[in-house]
Order: C-alpha cells, then structure tokens, then sequence
C-alpha cells in the first residue's frame, strides 16, 4: 500500500503557504481601509512582500508536488468527493497563482512598482504601463479574486475537520 502521508517538504510547504496567504489576505483585509499615510504605504509593501513570498512558496510547491504523487484519499471517500477534492485542489493553485499575479499587475497598472523586501535589485518589471483606468479595474479583480479563494480556503478547511471530525478517516493526519 502506497504510503498514506504527505513528505515532510509537502507538509511544510503546505503550512508555511496556509500562514504566508493568512497573513497577506488579513493584512489586505485591514489596510485596504485606511487613510492614505505612510504607514499605510509601509503596509502595502509589506503586503506584496507577503505576495511574492506566497508565489515563490507555490512555484516551489508544484514543483515539489509534480515529482511526488500525492497520497491516495481514504479507500471510504465516496468518488463524488474524489472528484470535489480533486477540482478543489485545481482551483487552490489557480488562486495561489492568479491572486499574487492580479496584485503584482494591478500595482504595475497603478505605478507603484514591487520591490521585495525594500531591495532595489529585486524589483520586479511592471508587467503593464501606467493606466488608472486598468487599475481600477484590477483593484477590483485583485479584491474579488482574494474573496473567492478566502471562500474556497475555508471550505477546505471545513472539508478537513468534517473528515476529522465526523467522518474519522484519518484524512487530516496525511498533512499533519
């Protein structure tokens, strides 16, 4: 029987990922309100820190995870659920990508440029010219795509706790 738990790699990715994207999304959630001040820029660039932390965290996860096979889901899980789990993993890495690139374009649209961690030689290219019209646009993608993937991370997490808690598959040890 193939073995029934993650790689310590896959594990660890997993959960420095779930707190990289926990910490982006509420510091998000928080600045987004503010009035314009400098702590606030302060926090924006601490937030698209966070950002390309996550996307290099996720680049190393597929790569991790397109030379591992994954462990197989309990023999009791119904096909069904499979197949959610399945098309809900697809979706995570979709918005584990596509909610960094849509801050990374927004901010490249809005002229503020990415510089990870305040080094100038790390700055990242815009990825589009200056338009105050396309960034009002992409504000709102960036928002959106963040809200979907909160709503899907925390049907993941109720997915997780009802195999725990109710089902008691063991399904939540593989990433333990």
């Amino acid at each position: 029987m193939p073995d029934s738990k993650y790689t310590r790699i896959a594990i660890s990715l997993h959960w420095l990922i779930a707190v990289v994207v926990i910490c982006g999304f509420s510091l998000g959630f928080y600045m987004v309100d503010l009035k314009f001040s400098p702590e606030k820029l302060r926090l924006y660039s601490y937030h698209k820190w966070i950002g390309v932390s996550a996307f290099t965290l996720i680049c190393l996860r597929l790569i991790w995870r397109a030379t591992h096979t994954p462990p197989p889901l309990p023999a009791s899980t119904p096909a069904w659920q499979q197949a959610a789990a399945n098309a809900s993993h697809v979706l995570l890495y979709l918005f584990m990508f596509a909610v960094p690139l849509s801050g990374w374009i927004y901010s490249s649209s809005a002229g503020v440029p990415t510089v990870p961690f305040g080094i100038e030689a790390l700055q990242l290219p815009d990825l589009v010219a200056r338009n105050t019209e396309l960034a009002a646009t992409l504000k709102f993608v960036h928002r959106t795509f963040n809200y979907s993937f909160a709503a899907l991370v925390a049907l993941h997490i109720a997915a997780a706790l009802k195999h725990q808690f109710i089902d008691k598959d063991g399904l939540l040890r593989r990433m333990m």
